[in-house]
């Protein structure tokens, strides 16, 4: 079985050893990953770079048997976008997806410590932004499209609370997720 490898990965400073890590465990459990950065033999770069990514990262996906997504916020209280791009993608392809978090706060705390202006509660009891926007509220690791496709697809989502200096490097939830798949 071919796993898509999706997650931030890409931009840590080792992102090579880090897909090389995910796929020595992926070998382990008879699985093979596959790295967003990985060549694609179809990979032509014809224009702008960014297009070229994106498009070597679609042709793999459409070539892998499933998803594991590293859905540990980055750069804010979510996921990275372009990880749960992937994610919904896969999953609109009917192929199975898993994820893991090594930050198992739940979203809207996460949320709410990060906000600029402190929330307030409306008049219904809802947290709500300084713009008197509602706050997701469901205990969940994410945005609930996250969870609930990883659900739906009989998948499983992984949180773990993880030191902060082991936020990018801890593979024990990437590891749970590579068991299930080949359970």
């Amino acid at each position: 079985m071919k796993v898509y490898l999706a997650g931030p990965d890409v931009f840590l400073p080792d992102a090579a050893a880090m897909g090389a890590a995910k796929k020595r465990l992926c070998a382990r459990y008879g699985l093979e990953g596959v790295f967003p950065a990985d060549p694609h033999p179809d990979e032509v770069i014809d224009g702008a770079l960014w297009y070229a990514i994106y498009r070597r990262n679609e042709a793999h996906m459409r070539g892998c048997d499933a998803l594991v997504a590293n859905l540990t916020p980055f750069r804010g209280p979510s996921a990275d976008p372009g990880t749960v791009y992937e994610l919904g993608f896969m999953r609109a392809l009917g192929r199975k997806v898993m994820g893991y978090t090594n930050d198992a706060v739940d979203f809207t705390d996460r949320t709410l410590g990060l906000m600029a202006a402190p929330a307030r509660r409306n008049a219904a009891g809802r947290w709500v932004d300084d713009a008197g926007m509602a706050l997701e509220n469901h205990g969940l690791a994410d945005n609930l499209m996250i969870e609930g496709g990883i659900r739906a697809a009989g998948g499983l989502l992984v949180r773990r609370q993880v030191p902060p200096d082991a936020r990018w490097s801890d593979l024990t939830g990437f590891e749970a997720c590579l068991k299930a798949l080949a359970g």
